[in-house]
């Protein structure tokens, strides 16, 4: 069962956790100098790890799907502060924040009401 902060705020639907890609933040030397002549690239540091967990929130009642959907947008506020973010296969990511949720455009209907989602997440290093 996946979680954040134990809390298991995608289970009711489908989801899936992505890792973006971790390494040196590089940018081409140009735009540090100034100099269009400069090749190459600088390392700035290290990629934070980011986490992209994809899914539907799922209910039998509307009601129950805002209440789905109030949580995961709850999550998202600077005052939430940052936890442990557990995917389905249990792997543990601590420190993460989640930096941005984002929904489809519309709720389907049918035996359930569901709605599409993005939920990505950050180990801000710096905080």
């Amino acid at each position: 069962m996946s979680s954040v902060k134990g809390n298991d705020l995608f289970g009711s639907g489908p989801h899936r956790f992505s890792v973006l890609p971790r390494g040196l933040w590089t940018v081409p030397k140009w735009r540090v100098t100034g100099d269009s002549t400069d090749t190459g690239s600088s390392p700035f540091g290290s990629l934070e790890l980011e986490i992209v967990v994809t899914g539907r929130l799922v209910s039998a009642t509307e009601s129950g799907l805002w209440t789905l959907r109030q949580a995961v947008a709850a999550e998202g506020q600077f005052s939430a502060g940052d936890g442990t973010l557990v995917d389905s296969a249990g792997r543990s990511f601590p420190d993460m924040w989640m930096a941005e949720y984002s929904e489809a455009d519309r709720v389907d209907r049918g035996r359930a009401w569901s709605i599409a989602y993005t939920a990505r997440f950050i180990d801000f290093e710096l905080l």
